[in-house]
């Protein structure tokens, strides 16, 4: 079957993520864009998670469980789980482990995160965007692939807060996936299966780009199995 998918949408818990991005808002307008398969990603932090898993409940969405974390270089990766319980444990380490400066939200934006209602539970006081977190992209790498997970490099062809931005390079080390916002890519990426997905901040950018996976079913394991295989086309 051929899954259409977007991995990267980012929910009003991300400063730069407008307060319209609720998980209820996201799954509607994945549902109306026909989306098979989403993935939010807020920086450094995975609260908006359990909400998107119950708003997904009796839909055609799958859920993947997301974290966009920004590595000892300040490059952004992805970090894909299965199951929303890893994905918030994982992003309440990084948080933790985050550089401890207070958001300013009249001046970053709002960090907040709701229940599948849009009720407000909390906000968050550390800054998710404001400076890397204390593990190198091989750290994180190793940190996502013990929990099962996918560590896949986010917007490498960006020319800010990416892997080519920061080490100028690709390194040959064992990424799942990779992530580009256009084509051709000049960079050297190998065999590396190629994901492109819509960032998105604000509700009209989600599935403004997307990729397309030949996947047996639209269960995660079958999902991530696919990536992997590279079983992918781009739609940019």
């Amino acid at each position: 079957m051929n899954l259409k998918c977007d991995l990267h949408i980012h929910s009003c818990l991300s400063p730069c993520g407008s307060l319209e991005m609720s998980p209820s808002e996201i799954v509607r307008i994945a549902l109306e864009r026909g989306l098979d398969v989403i993935a939010v990603a807020d920086h450094n932090c995975a609260l908006n998670l359990p909400a998107l898993e119950a708003l997904c409940i009796g839909t055609a969405l799958t859920p993947l469980f997301a974290i966009e974390a920004t590595s000892s270089e300040e490059f952004h990766s992805l970090c894909l789980f299965r199951d929303c319980t890893t994905a918030v444990q994982f992003g309440k380490e990084l948080y933790e482990a985050l550089l401890s400066r207070s958001n300013i939200p009249e001046k970053f934006g709002d960090q907040v995160y709701v229940d599948e209602h849009d009720n407000i539970l909390g906000e968050l006081d550390k800054y998710l965007t404001g400076g890397a977190l204390p593990y190198s992209s091989d750290q994180l790498l190793k940190m996502v692939k013990k929990r099962d997970g996918l560590f896949i490099p986010a917007h490498i062809d960006r020319a800010a807060f990416s892997l080519s931005s920061q080490l100028g390079f690709i390194p040959p080390d064992p990424y799942d996936a990779m992530e580009v916002t256009k084509q051709p890519l000049d960079l050297k990426t190998g065999k590396i299966p190629l994901i492109c997905s819509s960032d998105a901040h604000y509700p009209e950018d989600i599935a403004r780009r997307f990729f397309t996976l030949e996947s047996v079913s639209n269960k995660p394991d079958d999902i991530f199995k696919a990536i992997k295989e590279g079983k992918i086309t781009l739609s940019l």
